[in-house]
């Protein structure tokens, strides 16, 4: 019942969505470049883990609950928001005060030391809070679900394999990121991709809480 012939057309699907890029991507991106392989690993981890949130409360049809009363939803989006611009003003602060993520001593670079559960929670919370994600569940995968499935079963499923994909195109963009260093960690590069990721992420969560 998981491996059907709509499965194929979900791999295409879920493929081309992941590398399109997003508020996910740009904070594995971000958070590589502030504390290396390790802080970009684990922000990926935890934002694919929100997946399964979503594949559970589409599956248990709380996304439909959510559409449906609408301060719910609008409390949703804009916890959503907020948190983007908190992420963003985060970054934009690092670039005013001439603190990016990367430094080079006496050959090497150096990152700033991120504790696991900064990028666990930062991760996680930013895909958990994208209220697009929970609309893209809900209309999404039902699709895929046949009447004779196991609705959470197969929800789980089928996150499952976005988490897979999803993990392995962010790895793709952290090693990316790692060749590219030692050109992030002059002074005046890492300012500047701070103050653009930072001023991205502000619009992202500015243009999420006034979107209808």
């Amino acid at each position: 019942m998981f491996f059907d012939n709509y499965l194929w057309a979900y791999l295409l699907a879920i493929t081309l969505l992941t590398v399109s890029p997003g508020v996910d991507t740009l904070l594995v991106i971000r958070n590589t470049v502030r504390g290396g392989f390790r802080d970009g690993v684990l922000t990926s981890f935890a934002i694919c883990l929100g997946l399964f949130v979503h594949a559970a409360v589409s599956a248990g049809g709380i996304s439909l609950i959510l559409m449906q009363s609408a301060w719910m939803f609008s409390l949703l989006k804009l916890a959503g928001a907020g948190y983007l611009v908190w992420l963003g003003a985060r970054s934009l602060y690092a670039a005013y005060r001439g603190e990016s993520g990367l430094k080079f001593e006496t050959g090497r670079v150096k990152h700033r030391q991120v504790a696991a559960w900064t990028s666990l929670r930062e991760g996680f919370l930013s895909n958990v809070l994208n209220p697009k994600t929970v609309i893209f569940y809900m209309a999404f995968l039902p699709q895929f679900i046949q009447p004779g499935d196991p609705a959470l079963a197969k929800s789980l499923f089928l996150a499952g394999l976005h988490f897979i994909i999803a993990n392995i195109w962010q790895l793709v963009l952290v090693l990316m990121v790692g060749r590219a260093a030692i050109w992030l960690s002059r002074p005046r590069v890492g300012r500047c991709f701070d103050s653009l990721t930072g001023s991205v992420m502000v619009f992202f969560g500015i243009r999420l809480g006034f979107d209808s």
